[in-house]
């Protein structure tokens, strides 16, 4: 008990991505769950970037990854934006620490230079695969003797820097999967490095977490089978050992893996789009972690206090886009409407509805709260509310009847509501949705039309007023339009029937 306390009081975990992209989804589902680990353990949330790989890291990507976690809401303790005490925080900037560290395993004889041409290991794996051996690499290069080897690095021969792998089996005590074997003899010696100033992904990884005392690594599934090569090094470097937990992974509907191929996973997307970060944050919380209750709505506050690593589940976790849908279109729906009309504002001014001068900002917020009920993200406002804007409206004349009652009688009941909103006096929309009522009942009893189904009268005027099958309620709509441009709507509407 006093080591977990003294682990727990320790902790200090890390976000690792790499630059050569927009952040993926799954990779904010990994920041969310180091970020609750750290907090709710009183720990700290580190932010590295592991550009190693020169050709495709790009300071682009970088910021767009520290902007899009910021719009989460997701802070860091330590990081390249802000430093901290065991920095530098970008891989591009240690080179030195690297090469010291593989000089030592150089020294140390458990790492070797590599002559071997790309063309000579491809043979070699194609014979072990035809003998149906598990390919790996035979370790030729490691018998080079020390003058053998300097000769070949002074004529400037090729070369890659391996790590011997002991034949031993490996054993992991993971947080999540509980106990886990490698059998490390079937994975061959590993390339390290290019050279001295060039390190590759298992080595810096290795060299990063010890460097930051980084005390638990909390990743994704599909680095388990790295954690071998990892320990490996670290035991050879005399680097304690974090603490592992491997969180699940994203599958699609169809529970294949859902991967940055396959539609939109990319998190500046689903920003872009209209998803509000705390619902994405609440979305990706419930991706593999499971909180014992029936509770699904979560704040990032609330989150902090009720996470723990031990309700990760192992199994594979189900990106449901109806589920994100849903949840995002209850946290559309609690924002005041100043905030919401602010949030909405740019899709409108994109779509080419908003125009700066033209509506109000009282006429807008009305628009926007009388379509946020059927908003699932952002991005819909322009579509659900787009007849607001346009001076005139295109659809097809039988999408006016209802219930195919005929062009005679949507005639007929569009004329009738011309007649009684002419008469309207106060344009209130209370005082709206009674005089339209109260007609609606007038007009199925001239008609004989079962008197509660209003929909004969009201129906046609709807969709003269909206142009849509589908759209607020037609009191709702012509508080918003005003008189004048209502009546002209279902003026055009009735010059549309025959």
């Amino acid at each position: 008990m006093k080591k977990t306390e003294k682990k727990l009081a320790e902790v200090r975990v890390r976000f690792a991505p790499s630059p050569t992209g927009p952040l993926h989804i799954g990779g904010s589902r990994t920041a969310l769950f180091n970020y609750l680990f750290a907090k709710n353990n009183n720990g700290k949330f580190v932010l590295r970037i592991e550009d190693t790989d020169l050709q495709r890291s790009e300071q682009k990507w970088t910021d767009q990854i520290i902007e899009e976690l910021k719009w989460l809401g997701i802070q860091w303790d330590e990081g390249p934006d802000i430093g901290g005490e065991f920095g530098p925080y970008k891989q591009s900037q240690k080179t030195d620490i690297y090469e010291k560290y593989l000089k030592q395993l150089l020294d140390d004889g458990k790492a070797y230079h590599c002559f071997c041409s790309e063309e000579e290991l491809e043979a070699k794996r194609q014979d072990q695969i035809s003998r149906g051996v598990a390919p790996k690499y035979d370790g030729k290069c490691s018998k080079l003797s020390k003058k053998e080897v300097e000769k070949n690095l002074a004529e400037g021969k090729q070369s890659v820097i391996r790590f011997k792998i002991a034949n031993k089996k490996v054993k992991i005590k993971d947080m999540v999967r509980g106990q886990v074997e490698f059998d490390a003899g079937l994975l061959g010696d590993i390339v390290i490095a290019k050279n001295l100033r060039a390190p590759l992904y298992h080595f810096a990884v290795v060299v990063d977490d010890y460097d930051m005392k980084i005390s638990h690594v909390i990743r994704g599934e599909e680095h388990l089978a790295n954690t071998p090569r990892q320990i490996l090094i670290q035991e050879a470097l005399g680097f304690e050992t974090p603490e592992y937990a491997h969180i699940p992974l994203l599958l699609n509907t169809d529970r294949s893996k859902m991967s940055k191929r396959q539609g939109d996973v990319a998190l500046i997307d689903y920003h872009k789009n209209g998803y509000l970060p705390e619902a994405i944050i609440n979305f990706i919380a419930l991706l593999g972690w499971n909180p014992g209750t029936e509770k699904e709505i979560f704040t990032l506050s609330q989150l902090e206090k009720e996470f723990s690593i031990e309700k990760v589940q192992k199994g594979g976790a189900v990106f449901n886009m109806q589920r994100l849908d849903f949840i995002n279109g209850l946290y559309i729906r609690e924002k005041s409407i100043d905030k919401l009309a602010e949030l909405c504002r740019p899709y409108l001014k994109d779509a080419g509805l908003l125009i700066e001068g033209q509506v109000s900002e009282n006429k807008l917020e009305k628009i926007i709260d009388v379509s946020r009920t059927r908003m699932k993200k952002l991005s819909e406002i322009s579509e659900l509310s787009d007849f607001f804007f346009h001076d005139k409206l295109k659809y097809d004349k039988d999408l006016l009847q209802w219930k195919g009652v005929g062009d005679i009688a949507t005639k007929e009941a569009l004329e009738y509501s011309e007649k009684v909103l002419q008469a309207v006096i106060d344009w209130e929309l209370k005082n709206l949705e009674k005089e339209l009522f109260t007609a609606a009942e007038k007009f199925n009893l001239k008609k004989g039309y079962p008197e509660k189904n209003k929909g004969y009268m009201l129906w046609p005027l709807r969709v003269a007023l909206s142009g849509k099958e589908s759209s607020p309620s037609p009191f709702e709509i012509a508080d918003i339009l005003g008189k004048e441009k209502t009546l002209k709507r279902i003026e055009e509407a009735i010059k549309k029937l025959p």
